[in-house]
């Protein structure tokens, strides 16, 4: 009778908790299979967009392929990916015509085009269509001084869908690291997508120095020192490298510009089976044509530094590890210059150099360095023949376009002990000696002290073989090794 009582009032009690979650399941279904007819309405009215495009003059269809980089006009190394990536697909696809989205809205089509000549001497073959985007301020970092990580990737989702509103490819390739677009192109535009990773948005470095409560420029010291903060960011960077592996699993072919990226995204992505490395193209023979002529420790050495001024670049470690080098300039016989050469995509790069400026002077050698802005290929060419170090500091280093480049003009390379140029550019050649690795600033001080202390003799064999170990970052081996790695997107 008791156990009658008992299933009887455990009846009730299931009965009692059904009658509260029997509605909400109901909500919750008709929400899942509205939001499932929605998108398919949504997916079938793109597909007819997409049909609608593709046809040519003469009735017959085009394939579509478009590439979502959103800064195409900055001057930097991804950019070079984007303009020789095209150029080689315009050369095996020249039937097909070809989008670049872009939120370059300040300039024109023409302009951007003539601006990848100037800066990295770069033509294409065939018309691009350019597709201007309006909201590209929701990846800006600067919108968001917190989860900055986050809200770049959900404003690149909003990004990508005004991109896809626009136009429908049939190929889609994020050529910036954008990876919450490839969802979006791949399950509701039906495109073939494809990625070439510079830099994975999170990595297990990252998860390490917030692991370790390290202070770095993603990891501020008000969080570093207080062990709540960090256990909540920690458990932050989990679940976003987890979301971060489901879209960029999405990829039907990967292509990433190093070792070092390979592993990572190898371990976040898990799609082994379709990624490859693909070195960025590096313009070597232009820069092989450069004599080596080695200066007299008589006359003025110029240290160059080429790179975005972006907060990772870490151009403070330069200036510092500059000044400390001019500390010792009693060991050395001859004036020194600084000169850092790199781009500015924005307010805030623009911001960053100023404060740069500041640091220049704090330190007392502002007579001693120059900053050039967005400079043109000839001009960034005429420092390179005339350097003697080539200066580069960011930890982690996805690749290096700027090193390769240093190192083909014949200029001393000089760059930070990890990432890409550890185990991929300044690496022994033939058993040979090929460039120089440091760390902190007393490291990268004693270093450029060292190089400029050895034998014009030794220099010279040093440039030499860094010279014959950069072929395989040529134009032409990027573009072999892109092609066969896009194939499948276009069978």
């Amino acid at each position: 009778m008791a156990a009658a009582k008992g299933g009887v009032c455990l009846c009730e009690i299931l009965r009692f908790f059904y009658s509260l979650l029997f509605p909400g399941l109901v909500v919750c279904g008709v929400l899942c299979v509205c939001l499932v007819t929605a998108l398919s309405v949504l997916r079938l009215l793109l597909q007819r967009k997409k049909k609608s495009v593709l046809t040519n003059k003469n009735g017959k269809n085009q394939m579509v392929i478009a590439f979502f980089h959103p800064y195409c006009n900055a001057g930097g190394g991804g950019e070079r990916v984007l303009w020789c990536a095209l150029r080689a697909l315009q050369k095996k696809y020249p039937e097909a015509v070809y989008v670049v989205y872009t939120g370059d809205t300040n300039v024109n089509g023409q302009q951007i085009l003539e601006g990848a000549f100037r800066r990295f001497n770069i033509r294409l073959i065939h018309p691009v269509q350019f597709v201007f985007l309006t909201k590209r301020y929701l990846v800006e970092d600067s919108q968001y001084p917190h989860f900055t990580l986050l809200g770049q990737s959900l404003g690149s989702i909003f990004l990508g869908w005004e991109a896809l509103m626009q136009c429908v490819p049939d190929v889609y390739i994020d050529s910036m690291g954008y990876a919450f677009t490839l969802p979006l192109f791949k399950y509701l535009g039906g495109c073939r997508v494809g990625s070439y990773v510079h830099y994975p948005t999170i990595s297990t470095d990252m998860l390490s120095v917030v692991k370790s409560q390290n202070v770095g420029f993603n990891n501020a010291a008000f969080i570093t020192k207080n062990p709540f903060l960090s256990k909540v960011k920690l458990i932050y960077y989990y679940l976003f490298a987890f979301i971060y592996g489901l879209v960029g699993s999405c990829s039907d072919v990967v292509m990433v510009n190093s070792s070092w990226t390979l592993n990572h995204i190898l371990s976040l992505w898990k799609v082994g089976n379709c990624t490859n490395i693909v070195y960025p193209p590096c313009d070597v023979q232009t820069f092989l044509d450069i004599p080596l002529q080695e200066k007299k420790m008589t006359s003025g050495h110029l240290l160059v530094s080429i790179g975005q001024f972006r907060p990772e670049k870490n151009h403070p470690l330069q200036i510092r590890a500059f000044a400390k080098l001019l500390s010792k300039k009693a060991k050395l016989p001859s004036s020194l210059k600084l000169v850092l050469i790199g781009g500015c995509r924005n307010k805030d790069d623009e911001l960053r150099v100023n404060q740069l400026r500041k640091l220049s002077e704090d330190l007392g050698v502002q007579e001693d360095v120059e900053f050039k802005i967005n400079i043109p290929f000839d001009e960034l060419k005429n420092y390179l023949m005339e350097a003697t170090i080539g200066l580069h500091t960011m930890w982690n280093e996805h690749f290096g376009i700027g090193i390769v480049e240093c190192m083909a003009a014949g200029t001393i390379i000089l760059a930070h002990n990890s990432g890409g140029p550890k185990l991929d550019i300044v690496v022994p050649h033939e058993g040979d000696i090929t460039g120089f690795l440091a760390e902190s600033e007393e490291g990268y001080a004693e270093t450029m002290a060292h190089i400029l202390s050895l034998s014009a003799e030794k220099r010279l064999q040093i440039r030499k073989n860094a010279r014959a170990s950069v072929s395989r970052f040529s134009d032409q081996e990027f573009e072999v090794t892109f092609l066969s790695s896009v194939e499948k997107l276009f069978k």
